[in-house]
């Protein structure tokens, strides 16, 4: 049996089948995971009204992709106040603004503390308001700089107002590229680690992969066969978001960026690889607003959100520092063929546009 009747016939695909699946054309790739798609999802697209907070760009490691942290590619240290970030949340609130997305550097200068009181205050102001904060990364660094254990760092989010975790930090999963592109930042098994005790709590994360800078392509399938793994043991990922490398402004050097063929690819056996995991998101940030409306036809069914302000991937050459007019989004899903579903941070419906 070759590789597609096994598709079409919904059984698992091997290691070595899934990185085969890259030799088939664009169009029958597309035609495989729109089949998958429409299974899960029919022709609805889901978004949600979201805004992100970076609290601090200063940071003790130095990944090689990033151009966000301070560093001599980028001399502008900051670090926002806990008023600062009060204030950002009463004005989403008051504009009807259901999550909050908080992620930032490893600052030593910060702390365990700040963030939980960050946390505190928010929920204290706006307890219907869904933080989704810290990444595994974030987790492992706040550990380790507190000589805390994955558990009581976690046990400390909960109790103090995270509702959802993010999924960054991941990168990619093989340790000699991650050895090379981010040496000193949680390793691989750390990172699912953290996201296995996340979903033991009974709460619910998304999980990324970073393609589209010294990767191979048989680095992608097997960081999708280990969430693959974990999802069959947990079941606590809500999302899979391939996060398409920006080459500007940091360490690593990529001259020519990946195409949105190989982009395309990647997202179509995102879906046929990731059968467990319910939802595939076209993060519009880093791969442009179009390109994500195109990934529909390519097993994606999530876009995101307005996001309103970006920060992290703006830093490294992304379109994304002031977000996406919430009448435009809507009405760019409705024109591709697709019914704008607007939804929670967990995927219940909120607005069928």
């Amino acid at each position: 049996m070759n590789v597609i009747d096994k598709v079409k016939r919904r059984e698992r695909l091997t290691q070595e089948e899934a990185t085969s699946l890259y030799d088939l054309d664009l169009f029958t790739l597309g035609e495989l995971a729109d089949e998958r798609r429409r299974e899960l999802h029919g022709k609805r697209t889901y978004f949600n009204i979201n805004r992100h907070i970076n609290p601090t760009n200063i940071c003790k490691d130095i990944c090689k992709f990033c151009a966000y942290s301070a560093s001599r590619k980028n001399p502008n240290p900051y670090t926002m106040s806990h008023e600062e970030i009060v204030t950002i949340t009463d004005d989403i609130v008051a504009r009807g603004i259901s999550e909050v997305h908080i992620v930032s550097a490893h600052n030593p200068d910060t702390g365990l503390e700040w963030y939980l009181q960050v946390f505190r205050k928010i929920k204290e102001r706006h307890p219907q308001l869904h933080i989704k904060a810290l990444t595994a990364a974030e987790v492992h660094f706040l550990a380790e700089e507190y000589h805390k254990s994955y558990d009581e760092i976690l046990d400390l989010m909960v109790e103090n107002g995270v509702d959802s975790m993010p999924g960054g930090g991941a990168e990619i999963f093989d340790e000699k590229v991650r050895d090379y592109i981010c040496k000193g930042k949680v390793n691989s098994q750390q990172w699912l680690e953290i996201h296995r005790k996340w979903h033991e709590r009974g709460m619910k994360s998304n999980v990324t992969m970073l393609f589209g800078h010294v990767e191979e392509r048989s680095h992608r399938i097997d960081h999708m066969m280990r969430i693959r793994d974990l999802q069959d043991i947990t079941g606590g990922f809500n999302c899979f978001i391939p996060l398409v490398y920006q080459t500007e402004n940091n360490f690593l050097n990529v001259k020519e960026p990946i195409t949105a063929h190989e982009i395309l690819k990647t997202m179509a056996i995102s879906r046929i690889v990731l059968d467990n995991v319910p939802n595939l998101k076209a993060y519009w940030v880093t791969s442009t607003v179009n390109l994500a409306l195109v990934a529909q036809e390519f097993g994606a069914n999530d876009l995101d959100g307005t996001i309103e302000k970006e920060s992290i991937n703006s830093a490294a050459g992304a379109k994304s520092a002031h977000g996406v007019n919430l009448n435009e989004f809507v009405a760019l899903i409705k024109n591709s063929g697709f019914e704008p579903i607007e939804r929670d941070s967990l995927y219940n419906t909120i607005k069928a546009w």
